[in-house]
C-alpha cells in the first residue's frame, strides 16, 4: 500500500459532558485536531468517512456540510468497534484508485445516560424484540456467559481478567486523557460489585463522550511529515453466522491475510491495540491475531506478558480505563497506535515502528458479527 496517517486527533473524553454539548460538535472537535496535527485545513480534504451511533438526524453529509468540506469521496459507517478499520479499509482504497487524496476518518458520541439507555436497548432489531423485554440491559450478559466459557476452556480465573484490567490502568496513570486513571489494585478489582457473574464493575467498559479522528493521504503527499504507513487491513464478517460460542472472532479469518500482506508476524509488534470492551475479548482477539500461540498456556502469558507490561496492550489505557465513547471505541485504538508509532505517546511512549490494531464489534444477536485487523509502520 501507498498510504500514510498523517495526523491524529481525539476530542477529549468525559463521563459527564457539559450542557450543551453535541455529537456533531464533538466530531467536529476531533476532525479539527487532527488536521492540525496534520497541518492540513479543512479545504485539504476531499474525502471524509464518519462513525456514530448518536448522529441522528444528520448522516455523513450534514457534518461534511457543516465543516465546509467539498469532497470526492464520503463514506458513513455504522458498525460500531469493527468501524475504524472498516473506514480505513474502504479510505485506502479511494487513496490508491484516485477518488481522494486527504482523508479524514471520524467517529464518536455523545453518551449521556439518557443516549446510552436509548442505545442499549435499540441497538437493532433482535435487542429490540428479544433481549431488552427479558429484561437485559446491554450486553453484558451476554458477555458474561461468555467469559464464562473461556474461563473453563483456558482454565482461567476471575484473577486474570482482573490482571489484564489492572495493566490497562496503569497504562492509562500515563494518559492524562483517559477518564479513569485511578490506581486499581487486583483487591479493588476483585471487591467491586458484580454486574453480571462472573463480570464485575471493572470488567465492563464504562460509557463516555468523545470522539478521535485520523488523517490519510497518498505517500507522495506526506513528504516531510511524521507519518505511519498502512501496511495491511483486513476484514471479516459474519464469520460465523450467530452460531458459534463467541471464543473465536472474525479474526481468525482476517489476521493471516493481514500478516501475509505486510510481510510481518505477531511476534514482531512493538504495540498492539485490540478492541476491550471485556476482558475476554482481549484476550480472544490476541489468541485469534497469533499474540497468544496455539497450544500457549493463556494464564500464564497474562501473568508474563500483559500484567508485566511487557506487551505494549492498550498503551491508553484502552477502554476499560479511558472509556467507550460509543462507535469511537473503534478509533481509539487506532488513534493510541498512531500515537505511539509517531512518537507521541508522552510518558507512556514505547519504542515503537510496528503496531497491530484490530476491530470487534457488532452483536447482532449473540456475539460481534464484525472484526478487521490493521499493521501499521512508522516511516523513516
Amino acid at each position: 500500500m501507498a498510504v500514510s496517517i498523517i495526523g491524529a486527533g481525539e476530542s477529549p473524553y468525559t463521563r459527564h459532558p457539559q450542557p450543551g454539548t453535541t455529537t456533531s460538535g464533538t466530531l467536529v472537535d476531533a476532525v479539527c485536531r487532527a488536521l492540525k496535527d496534520a497541518g492540513l485545513s479543512p479545504n485539504d480534504v476531499d474525502g471524509f468517512a464518519v462513525s456514530s451511533f448518536t448522529l441522528d438526524p444528520d448522516h455523513a453529509i450534514d457534518l461534511a456540510w457543516r465543516m465546509g468540506l467539498k469532497l470526492t469521496w464520503l463514506m458513513q459507517d455504522t458498525n460500531g468497534g469493527a468501524s475504524a478499520g472498516n473506514m480505513l479499509q474502504h479510505a485506502v482504497h479511494a487513496i490508491e484508485a484516485g477518488d481522494a487524496s486527504v482523508v479524514v476518518l471520524a467517529a464518536g458520541d455523545l453518551m449521556d445516560h439518557g443516549a446510552f439507555a436509548n442505545l442499549v436497548a435499540k441497538y437493532n432489531r433482535a435487542t429490540a424484540d428479544h433481549l431488552t423485554p427479558l429484561p437485559m440491559s446491554g450486553p453484558n450478559a451476554l458477555f458474561a456467559m461468555l467469559t464464562t466459557r473461556q474461563m473453563e476452556k483456558f482454565g482461567l480465573t476471575r484473577e486474570d481478567y482482573g490482571r489484564i484490567a489492572v495493566a490497562q490502568r496503569q497504562w492509562a496513570a500515563l494518559n492524562p486523557g483517559a477518564v479513569y486513571r485511578a490506581k486499581l489494585t487486583l483487591e479493588q478489582y476483585l471487591d467491586a460489585p458484580m454486574v453480571a457473574t462472573p463480570l464485575g464493575r471493572f470488567d465492563c467498559v464504562p460509557p463516555v463522550t468523545g470522539a478521535d479522528a485520523i488523517v490519510l493521504v497518498a505517500d507522495e503527499r506526506a513528504s516531510g511529515r511524521r507519518r505511519v504507513r498502512v501496511l495491511s487491513t483486513t476484514a471479516s464478517y459474519n464469520s460465523d453466522h450467530q452460531k458459534g460460542d463467541g471464543l473465536v472472532t472474525g479474526l481468525r479469518i482476517c489476521a493471516p491475510l493481514a500478516w501475509e500482506r505486510a510481510g510481518v508476524s505477531p511476534q514482531d509488534m512493538d504495540v498492539i491495540s485490540v478492541y476491550d470492551d471485556y476482558p475476554a475479548m482481549v484476550v480472544a482477539q490476541l489468541a485469534d491475531m497469533g499474540a497468544i500461540t496455539d497450544g500457549a498456556d493463556i494464564p500464564d502469558f497474562i501473568r508474563a506478558r500483559i500484567q508485566s507490561r511487557e506487551l505494549a496492550l492498550n498503551t491508553s489505557g484502552g477502554q476499560l480505563s479511558a472509556g467507550q465513547a460509543g462507535s469511537a471505541g473503534g478509533m481509539h485504538g487506532l488513534v493510541e497506535a498512531t500515537r505511539q508509532l509517531r512518537g507521541q505517546g508522552g510518558a507512556r511512549q514505547v519504542q515503537a515502528r510496528l503496531a497491530a490494531v484490530s476491530g470487534y464489534g457488532m452483536v447482532l444477536y449473540r456475539y460481534g458479527a464484525c472484526a478487521n485487523m490493521t499493521v501499521l509502520e512508522a516511516a523513516e
